[in-house]
């Protein structure tokens, strides 16, 4: 997991704005204080992914992290910074490297029905892509429809069917499926397990472990389950209202979390040792995207707040080694 990382953001942040309609612009001539709606989704954000790494992002909903894996996975375009594949942006890449990039990252999303054209039977909602893009022939089409969904432990003798035929856990497979079909490198899982039984959980989580030691897969993987995130990553990305406020290895971040935002999500894991502690939720809601408190986005949560943190933003700056923390309390250590 050293070299160029296979994906790199740089200062990425991502906009959506809603524009005045012509009654609102009407209004505005007529002294209406009316304006555009202007979500910032995502602020600001550098991370970096090296090749064969799992890492866990996670948040409240909210946050801006399925935002974050939709511009990763080259859904959605950033509004500022720089995506890099293998150390080039969309405009440094050749047409042909442009194309593999496209393919090379792939994404598998949260509800497992939504996701698959219900009009379509499995054999082309996993064989259609690598079919027009070249992997396979129309000869070798259906063999290797049968070989993905042998990978993700699906019967070839269900191709035929649709969607609405399969379990929730087997429409996942067949997402899985379809994103391994053009044999990418970088998967996206935007709360892949989410909305599956516990005990199919488990099944997916294992197989996503299992893919990456025989694929050399490397994942983006987004919950807000900090147990699964945990099980599953290397290192943990805490975002918090659209940027990221610490990120380190799992087992680091887990035992000694550093922001005071990740000491209160992950205190609010059951455990054994502590089952007779009086549950705290992170006080108060998150705020909206809509209108981010000035400074700190965290101070009006924050139980350690200073003057400085309502007007100035912590840098993300490494406070240990491959440890990574947004608070002015390190400063002040």
């Amino acid at each position: 997991m050293s070299g160029t990382p296979i994906i790199e953001l740089r200062g990425v942040s991502k906009r959506f704005v809603k524009h005045l309609d012509a009654a609102a612009r009407f209004a505005a001539k007529l002294g209406v204080n009316v304006r555009e709606e202007i979500v910032r989704a995502v602020d600001g954000v550098d991370l970096a992914v090296r090749q064969g790494e799992v890492v866990g992002l996670v948040g409240e909903s909210g946050c801006g992290k399925s935002t974050l894996g939709r511009i990763v996975a080259g859904i959605l375009p950033q509004s500022e910074g720089e995506v890099r594949y293998r150390g080039k942006t969309q405009a440094e890449r050749s047409a042909s490297e442009r194309a593999r990039a496209a393919l090379a990252i792939q994404m598998i999303f949260q509800d497992p029905y939504a996701s698959l054209n219900p009009r379509m039977r499995v054999a082309d909602i996993v064989g259609e892509a690598p079919l027009y893009h070249g992997l396979v022939d129309k000869a070798g089409a259906e063999a290797y429809v049968d070989e993905t969904m042998r990978q993700v432990g699906l019967d070839p003798g269900f191709k035929r069917r649709y969607p609405h035929q399969f379990s929730g856990g087997q429409r996942q497979r067949i997402g899985i499926a379809r994103a391994l079909a053009v044999q990418p490198e970088f998967v996206v899982c935007d709360e892949s397990v989410a909305a599956l039984d516990v005990s199919i959980q488990a099944q997916i989580l294992n197989l996503f472990i299992e893919l990456r030691s025989r694929l050399n897969l490397t994942y983006l993987f987004i919950s807000h389950d900090l147990g699964v995130v945990r099980h599953l990553s290397d290192r943990v990305v805490i975002m918090y209202l659209g940027r990221i406020v610490e990120e380190g290895p799992a087992d680091a971040l887990f035992d000694k979390p550093n922001h005071p935002y990740t000491v209160a999500l992950l205190g609010e894991i059951p455990r054994l040792d502590t089952r007779k502690r009086v549950f705290a939720p992170v006080k108060g809601e998150i705020p909206s995207p809509l209108n981010p408190p000035t400074g700190c986005h965290f101070h009006p949560r924050c139980p350690h707040v200073m003057a400085r943190c309502r007007i100035e933003a912590p840098a993300l700056r490494e406070i240990a080694a491959g440890r990574k923390s947004a608070c002015h309390l390190n400063e002040a250590q």
